[in-house]
């Protein structure tokens, strides 16, 4: 048995969804593979966060991939985290940047991206993309990922 899961507060147990945007709730865990860089992805097609002007509903699949460092992000903690955003009102810019600022400071990962792509409202979508990485490799990785990004829709 694993003793570096024993903090872990969500995975296994039954955990209430939180009604606010919370970044308390995510948790993480000691990577046991730190000599490899390797990516990690995470998909969520049923994302929703509020306009904050309107109060309507925006809907996205939101991408974050990432090469840890010393720590990996639990996935159910992650899914509790997305949820507190559901009535929370903030731009999609705004939301994609708070999602990396978040993990980016609970990970400290090598290097990482998170995609928002919104359902279009009023015949606009907005795609925000944000990424970083720590160390030379890493920061020329990020400069090439974001000149590959911008302007393109896949």
């Amino acid at each position: 048995m694993r003793n570096d899961l024993d903090k872990l507060k969500s995975l296994g147990a039954k955990a209430e969804v939180p009604h606010k945007y919370d970044p308390s709730v995510l948790e993480a865990f000691e990577n046991r593979n730190k000599k490899h860089d390797y990516w990690v992805t995470f998909t969520a097609p049923e994302f929703t966060t509020l306009c904050p002007k309107t109060g309507q509903p925006d809907f996205a699949t939101i991408t974050v991939r990432y090469v840890p460092g010393d720590r990996l992000v639990e996935s159910k903690s992650l899914k509790l985290y997305f949820f507190s955003f559901r009535n929370n009102g903030d731009f999609h810019e705004d939301v994609v940047n708070t999602i990396y600022n978040d993990l980016e400071k609970l990970l400290k990962p090598k290097y990482m991206e998170v995609f928002g792509r919104f359902a279009p409202r009023g015949g606009i979508s907005i795609d925000p993309f944000v990424n970083g990485g720590s160390g030379a490799k890493w920061r020329a990785l990020a400069e090439k990922r974001f000149a590959e990004w911008h302007g393109v829709r896949g």
